[in-house]
């Protein structure tokens, strides 16, 4: 990717964040998961289920908490620290067996699986892999799309955000903070248009704060419990829309 497709990611960016401002001036973070949720709706005739894939950004500060009690739904996580959104695919891994047999793909142990139906699935990718391996997770969000569909339910990007600026890790990657959130914003996009799942975008959301440190935890990687519940509200608007 080259310099243009960074400028036009953060421009996209910008443009984006002006309009959500204004909207949401004077509101609080708990205040619009509250708006959102399927609570405050009418139709509350059945618990919705969702299912999260991902890792230690799914799990961190209790997020599927969050979303249980913003959604009013059941939350079923699947999830190792560092794992690869491609091992829900391999029946042969721990997390690949028991998410094929929840989405009915493979046949189910009932002694360690809970089954569908579910109402949303949440795929949630390592914390680089976006920016080192786009095509690898474009070709991986694409085939995990289409076993969620098949399953009944609705598959949701979790787009993490770009590591911390002046981090280490962000370091070695060679990258600066502007560059990393630029291709993982275009990564995502572009994964979301292809497999037309639907986008809870913290990756934009986390740059566009005024003051981003305050979202992330002491490793630059990991969110901070602000930006969990950040990413919380993300999701619960995107669903609950």
């Amino acid at each position: 990717m080259g310099a243009g497709s960074y400028a036009y990611a953060v421009s996209r960016a910008n443009a984006s964040a002006a309009g959500r401002a204004s909207a949401n001036a004077g509101v609080s973070v708990d205040e619009r998961m509250r708006a959102a949720s399927p609570s405050h709706r009418t139709d509350r005739a059945r618990r919705r289920r969702i299912l999260m894939l991902g890792n230690s950004l799914t799990t961190a500060n209790d997020l599927p908490k969050l979303l249980s009690e913003g959604m009013c739904a059941e939350v079923v996580v699947h999830a190792r620290g560092g794992a690869r959104l491609a091992e829900h695919l391999n029946p042969k891994t721990r997390n690949g067996a028991r998410t094929l047999a929840a989405l009915g793909a493979v046949p189910a142990d009932v002694r360690s699986v809970r089954p569908g139906p579910w109402d949303f699935v949440v795929l949630q990718e390592m914390s680089n892999a976006p920016v080192t391996t786009p095509d690898a997770y474009r070709r991986t969000v694409v085939s995990l799309a289409r076993v969620v569909r098949d399953a009944g339910a609705v598959p949701v990007l979790y787009g993490t955000w770009a590591y911390r600026e002046g981090s280490a890790r962000l370091a070695r990657l060679g990258l600066s903070y502007g560059e990393m959130h630029a291709r993982m914003a275009e990564t995502f996009a572009l994964a979301s248009s292809e497999s037309a799942a639907l986008l809870a975008n913290a990756c934009d959301a986390f740059f566009e704060t005024d003051d981003p440190t305050l979202l992330y935890a002491r490793d630059g990687v990991h969110p901070s419990e602000v930006g969990t519940r950040l990413v919380a509200r993300i999701l619960v608007e995107t669903m609950g829309a």
